[in-house]
């Protein structure tokens, strides 16, 4: 049976250039035409038989594939090309040290274009990644065999998955098309979404999964979300669209089950795989590998090959933050030092994985709760919240006093507290509308219009309708 499996996960559906090739016994492919809203392959190990929905075990493992390719080739990837590295360095918090002339230093001086070729493929991946949750929830819907707790289970997951996905795209580009069918004739047409009009989409797919997921995993370490792990998305869903007593509700249903999540009182242990303060994190491909970012981040020579803390956030820190010390590493010659992200603490496999790569954790669910209880007038609130953090980096509580103090003081600890994770300082200075005001000190190339990603030129030419273009491209 675990062969039969891998074939089915792995066995290729080869669309080549309108070539339609049946690979796995009992599975028909269909073509679909590539002049679609985006010109991309068919996914590879895109199972789109009905077949695969008769059985719990192979509809599972094409979700697994999801994950899978959403671990390893998106813009979540904790490689050089994902989002780790390459927002902080369009933020202010990595310097680029790399060769010249790559894409991450595109990033890290401002100067993309249309045809940058990372912005591309992020876009491939990413729909056709879509189109593969699409296509699950469509097989799922019809399937006869599937229980009816199987559908639930499944169903959730694609859906939060498909309002991940848009969510941060929606940040990335502003109006995007939100796709939530596999209609070839419809999307080869589509339109952008206006992005006011994405957020009730991706709220309402979170809210039908939150109603469809159970409330414990069904997975070891916690590898594939639950209810919590989705309301805990909705929080800074509404966080982001300054839904404050939605955000803060929802972020206290997160908070509240302390019999599942508790933050961790030893920072080494925040980020290993074990973690109480963890809701959702993806394993590595193989036991014995640990995470991409480690790999990514930490270097033993200098000077660094690729990136290293900037000075600008190394100064945010406050005396006696013991995240300085736990989540940041240092090496030197004998003229300079530099400082690497050292929160995940494996560079190189082990003999058996410690460290998985986490993407929605404890801490963040308090600073949107505070963030949120701050903007509507809750003080004391705000504050609790906010020193449950401070605390735990063996900080004194805040002595912030009044709404617009703590709403600056929440910003500049979720600056110390999610630095290069995916993306969460750069999100925080969009949403904020701080960007036109930090980043020119810091960054000589950064013009007002560059708070938005341009949209692929490849995708323009085959689909008109995407445009216009953003402003400034």
């Amino acid at each position: 049976m675990k062969d039969q499996l891998f074939e089915l996960v792995h066995g290729f559906l080869c669309y080549s250039h309108r070539i339609v090739r049946r690979v796995v016994p009992g599975f028909f492919c269909i073509l679909l035409s590539c002049e679609s809203f985006v010109e991309v392959d068919l996914p590879e190990s895109q199972l789109t038989g009905e077949a695969v929905y008769e059985d719990y075990a192979t509809a599972t493992a094409a979700l697994s594939d999801i994950y899978a390719r959403l671990r390893d080739n998106s813009f979540i990837s904790g490689s050089s090309s994902g989002m780790s590295v390459l927002l902080g360095l369009y933020a202010d918090e990595l310097d680029y040290y790399g060769v010249s002339q790559q894409p991450p230093e595109f990033f890290y001086n401002h100067t993309l274009l249309p045809s940058n070729t990372t912005i591309t493929t992020w876009w491939n991946q990413c729909y056709n990644l879509i189109y593969s949750v699409n296509a699950l929830i469509e097989g799922v819907n019809k399937s006869s065999v599937l229980s009816d707790a199987e559908k639930r289970q499944l169903q959730g997951e694609a859906l939060f998955i498909r309002a991940y996905i848009h969510f941060y795209f929606s940040e990335l580009f502003g109006d995007i098309p939100y796709i939530t069918i596999t209609d070839y004739k419809e999307n080869d047409k589509v339109a952008r979404t206006p992005y006011k009009e994405v957020y009730p989409l991706i709220v309402k797919d979170l809210v039908e999964a939150i109603d469809l997921l159970p409330q414990d995993y069904i997975s070891p370490n916690r590898t594939r979300p639950n209810r919590a792990v989705a309301q805990g998305f909705l929080a800074r869903v509404y966080l982001y669209h300054e839904a404050w007593a939605e955000a803060a509700d929802m972020a206290s249903a997160v908070v509240n089950q302390t019999s599942m999540y508790r933050l961790e009182d030893d920072l080494d242990r925040v980020f290993l795989k074990e973690s109480t303060s963890t809701l959702w994190q993806l394993s590595p491909a193989e036991d014995g590998q640990n995470t991409q970012e480690g790999a990514t981040f930490i270097f033993s020579s200098t000077p660094p090959p690729l990136v290293a803390l900037s000075d600008e956030f190394l100064n945010t820190f406050e005396p006696g933050d013991l995240r300085k010390e736990y989540c940041t590493g240092e090496i030197s010659d004998e003229e300079n030092n530099w400082s690497y992200p050292y929160k995940y603490k494996e560079r190189n496999p082990t003999a058996t994985s410690l460290e998985y790569t986490i993407l929605f954790r404890l801490a963040e669910q308090y600073l949107i709760r505070g963030e949120a209880r701050a903007q509507q007038g809750d003080i004391i609130g705000a504050q609790e919240d906010l020193n449950q953090i401070r605390s735990r980096a063996g900080l004194n509580n805040t002595k912030a006093s009044d709404k617009q103090q703590l709403l600056e003081a929440i910003q500049r600890e979720r600056k110390t507290e999610f630095f290069t994770e995916l993306g969460h300082r750069w999100f925080d200075l969009k949403r904020t509308g701080k960007a036109d005001e930090i980043l020119p000190k810091v960054k000589p190339g950064w013009k007002t219009t560059n708070i938005l990603f341009p949209i692929p030129e490849s995708e323009i030419l085959l689909n008109p309708n995407l445009l216009p273009q953003n402003e400034g491209y």
